[in-house]
């Protein structure tokens, strides 16, 4: 197989469409914009999901619950992911993401309680759940909120 032989994927090539051309072209006359109405204007220019009149679909839809504006995304360890680390470490989000337990070191990092910590070992997170809590302590290890 050569350069020369790779073609583009099929239907990446559009042609431009030319409106306003004459009735020979298909898009001459109304130059696609239709027989009257706001959207046939010059300088139509109105928000997406705009109805003309009828209540807007977004307010007529019921609303339910609450969304937060201000969501925090937490990245997700659990203790038997902790159990790589050797006895005696301290566990950060730093070393977590030398690990590959997490993406982003700056991030916000919660501690789950699934499975079972072995090592004694000091934790460093910014969140940490009722059971992990409670298995850390069983373990003898310490944990601490940054």
């Amino acid at each position: 197989m050569y350069i020369t032989d790779i073609q583009a994927p099929k239907g990446c090539n559009k042609k431009k469409k030319y409106v306003g051309r004459g009735s020979g072209s298909g898009h001459g006359k109304t130059s696609t914009r239709g027989h009257g109405g706001q959207g046939q204007r010059a300088g139509r220019d109105f928000r997406p999901g705009l109805e003309g009149g009828s209540m807007p679909l977004v307010r007529r839809v019921p609303k339910r619950g609450f969304r937060s504006r201000s969501e925090l995304n937490y990245q997700i360890v659990n203790l038997e992911q902790l159990n790589h680390f050797s006895k005696g470490s301290t566990v950060t989000p730093l070393s977590l993401k030398e690990e590959g337990l997490i993406k982003d070191e700056n991030g916000l990092v919660k501690l789950l309680g699934d499975g079972k910590l072995n090592k004694i070992i000091s934790i460093k997170v910014s969140k940490v759940s009722k059971a992990a809590k409670n298995k850390i302590q069983e373990s003898g290890s310490t944990i601490e909120l940054i």
